[in-house]
């Protein structure tokens, strides 16, 4: 199936089946590797990019879903890494092994987008991703930075 997709403002053509996760489809169509495969399941969000605005879990999402929606990777998430959560994971180290840190950033990044004042609870509610180097204090503390950043 050929089709449009508009990722990170720029219309993609894609020839696919219909069924093709979205991950697959950005990283071997597409070659945009900054999304990252992490489970296949779609618990450890480490696939994490957002679909008119919304963190999704790009291993589960079908290629169909995503045709007429804007998407959003990584790489897309400010074009010199200049995004307040981009600033802040680098400036507090957030990232060890960093493989789960851009499914992290655009969850995040969604939260803010939708709570811009987050909680603690907020935190742990919308960024559910998993992280195998155990960052949540720093990824919280980030996010609570990059949000005092983005209301100034």
């Amino acid at each position: 199936m050929a089709v449009s997709l508009s990722i990170n403002g720029e219309i993609k053509e894609v020839d696919a089946d219909p069924q093709t996760p979205l991950l697959w489809v950005l990283r071997d169509h597409l070659n945009m590797t900054g999304t990252k495969f992490g489970c296949g399941i779609a618990q450890c969000g480490a696939c994490t990019v957002h679909v008119d605005g919304a963190a999704v879990r790009s291993c589960q999402y079908p290629l169909e879903a995503a045709v007429g929606s804007e998407i959003k990777t990584i790489e897309g998430l400010s074009p010199d890494s200049s995004h307040p959560l981009q600033k802040y994971w680098v400036e507090m180290n957030v990232p060890q092994c960093g493989y789960c840190q851009s499914g992290m950033l655009m969850a995040a990044a969604a939260l803010l987008e939708e709570i811009p004042e987050p909680t603690d609870e907020d935190i742990e509610a919308y960024v559910d991703n998993i992280c195998r180097c155990g960052t949540y204090t720093r990824v919280r503390a980030a996010i609570h930075k990059a949000a005092a950043d983005m209301k100034a």
